[in-house]
């Protein structure tokens, strides 16, 4: 059988090779000709060759896209990040308030109930989690964790303006939390595209949480920030787990990996420290933070007391602060702050 080699059949398409086979083999030979045959197979099967990537680089570049706006350098973040100290973060540990009244265990048995849901929709299991796992655990509750400052923030915008008069300082508090998580969110969003299925149980997860959190900080705000800090607790705990699997050896692909370049810039990583378990570091801080202030904030007289964290003291004794200076994982007492 003969066969015709082309020269170049990457460039070969469907309407090409009939043409040329019609060319090669004339008007004379039958549909049977084996040199249609065998050249038509060919053609064929460069036709029908498709180039998939699985790399992760070039599907990052799509999900980000650069905005049309050449005379723009850069736009900073809304909110500058406190500075972290590796010592600071290094001293962040697992820790857990005891719930003391009715709202307080109220608060604790729907983060049990939150994190089960969580578990299942993940597939999280300690023993046998991988960096992707991981990934999307994060992207998912990362996706959740930025709606209740977003919802209390809004609120006590709005009964401000209703009322007419000052929220003390805990708007923005509860704002820049918001927007820490989302970063978050960018951030992990670097790592892993998710696909429909994981979007689609965002989107339920959070339209089906927004709502609840919307009329539960109506009924009782001070049960809402308690809940918050139960649910930043077990998020202290997951990524105190991917900093323990990484060191080790159970995490090798994110052993190599670097904080991308959003991550840098966010938190302004110093270099040599822009590793996958620098970043773990600086975002289990966050989550630290968060579960003090909202701890804080549950111990306080909602409608009275402003935020601390947005206050200066006449002192110089310790007292809440946005950094890790002086850190209270299971809050800050009332007594201690106002």
């Amino acid at each position: 059988m003969n066969c015709t080699r082309l020269s170049n059949p990457a460039l070969l398409s469907k309407q090409s090779a009939t043409a040329l086979l019609k060319t090669i083999n004339g008007p004379a030979l039958g549909a049977n000709a084996p040199k249609l045959a065998c050249v038509g197979l060919h053609a064929q099967s460069i036709a029908s060759r498709r180039d998939f990537s699985s790399s992760q680089r070039t599907q990052l570049k799509m999900f980000f896209p650069k905005p049309n706006a050449p005379n723009i350098k850069i736009t900073k973040a809304a909110w500058a990040h406190p500075d972290y100290s590796e010592d600071q973060m290094k001293t962040v540990t697992v820790d857990h308030r005891q719930p003391r009244d009715f709202p307080d265990r109220v608060a604790f048995a729907m983060v049990r109930v939150m994190r089960f849901g969580l578990d299942i929709a993940t597939g999280y299991s300690h023993d046998k989690m991988t960096e992707r796992k991981y990934t999307i655990r994060n992207v998912f509750l990362e996706s959740v964790a930025g709606v209740p400052g977003m919802v209390a923030g809004m609120l006590r915008h709005l009964n401000s303006m209703r009322r007419m008069k000052r929220d003390n300082g805990w708007i923005e508090t509860l704002l820049e939390e918001s927007y820490n998580e989302r970063m978050h969110l960018l951030i992990f969003l670097q790592m892993a595209k998710p696909g429909w299925f994981m979007r689609l149980m965002v989107l339920g997860a959070q339209g089906v949480f927004f709502n609840a959190m919307f009329f539960s900080y109506l009924i009782s705000p001070r049960t809402c920030h308690r809940f918050v800090g139960y649910l930043e607790e077990e998020a202290v705990l997951t990524y105190t787990r991917e900093i323990e699997d990484l060191d080790a050896g159970k995490l090798p692909h994110w052993a190599k990996t670097q904080a991308p370049e959003i991550a840098v810039n966010y938190y302004q990583m110093p270099e040599g420290k822009r590793s996958m378990r620098d970043l773990l570091f600086y975002i289990r801080a966050d989550e630290s933070k968060h579960r003090e202030v909202n701890h804080t904030l549950g111990n306080l007289k909602q409608d009275e007391d402003p935020n601390p964290y947005a206050s200066e003291y006449k002192d110089d004794k310790p007292h809440p602060r946005k950094d890790l200076k002086w850190q209270k994982p299971q809050g800050w007492d009332r007594e201690d702050c106002i």
